[in-house]
């Protein structure tokens, strides 16, 4: 058990086809894990019947909650509105299209009373071929950059201390929001660990994470994480060796693993747009 009250937060961007039965699945889980939690869907401008299923689901069921935004504001500012609106222990991140299995906790859940936070990491990630390959490169990038020795920086499956997180100053709107948190974390002394939980293939609604729109924005925001970030000051931490990320380049060498990056995602882009025509 984990203790203390669990908040699960649950953005949501168009899921009408998944969202009633990731709620329903986490309302009957949930219990084996926490005697106190709630759910936090965060409707970030569905143009479908999101809202109206959840809205639903707020007549049939206790324990859940809607955070609606009127407009479609990016990952990151979906999961900054279910951070602030948490009131847990404990916050859980897990995205709403099916691809993760909320009983995969078992796995997280042991590891609250040494760490803060607990990442897990898709051991097989069931995603297309192009988005594979541009989580891949995402990922050595960021590590390159920011320091964040994640495995899987972008896996939507995380079990995080509440008052830790609602303290952290989180900007980012967009994919960055991931790659943002953990830096940060590392900067404000926190410990973590990972874990390896289980992904599965979308068979309901249509991926947007690995769009070329959302490709593009992520490419501007990390020069600008990047600049943020060294305003920041580094805790002086005693924790694990895993637990502390690397500082990070110089802008000489952040402004030449980021030419490499945009070059290299580009081309990948192209690629994916020229074969789907």
């Amino acid at each position: 058990m984990i203790d203390g009250k669990l908040s699960l937060v649950l953005p949501a961007h168009n899921e009408v086809e998944n969202i009633d039965d990731v709620v329903k699945t986490a309302m009957r889980t949930l219990p084996r894990f926490s005697r106190d939690f709630e759910i936090i869907v965060v409707n970030d401008g569905s143009n479908d019947a999101t809202e109206q299923v959840v809205q639903r689901l707020l007549e049939q069921v206790d324990g859940i909650r809607l955070v609606n935004h009127r407009e479609n504001r990016g990952y990151g500012a979906a999961l900054r509105s279910g951070f602030a609106a948490s009131t847990g222990d404990w916050v859980m991140v897990m995205d709403s299209d099916r691809q993760f299995d909320i009983g995969d906790l078992v796995y997280l859940a042991p590891h609250t009373s040494e760490y803060d936070l607990v990442a897990g990491y898709r051991i097989q990630r069931n995603d297309p071929f192009h988005r594979t390959l541009f989580g891949k490169t995402f990922r050595l990038a960021m590590r390159a950059l920011f320091g964040v020795q994640l495995y899987d920086i972008d896996c939507a499956f995380k079990l995080i201390r509440g008052d830790m997180l609602r303290a952290l100053d989180l900007e980012s709107n967009g994919a960055m929001i991931s790659t943002e948190l953990m830096a940060r974390w590392v900067r404000a002394g926190g410990s973590w660990t990972q874990v390896g939980v289980h992904h599965y293939p979308r068979v309901a609604g249509e991926q947007s994470g690995g769009s070329f729109r959302v490709i593009l924005r992520a490419m501007r925001d990390v020069p600008s994480l990047w600049w943020r970030l060294q305003r920041d000051p580094v805790a002086q931490t005693n924790e694990k060796p895993e637990s502390v990320g690397s500082p990070g380049l110089s802008p000489t060498g952040a402004a030449a693993i980021l030419g490499a990056i945009v070059a290299v995602m580009a081309a990948v882009a192209f690629k994916v747009l020229r074969y789907r025509r």
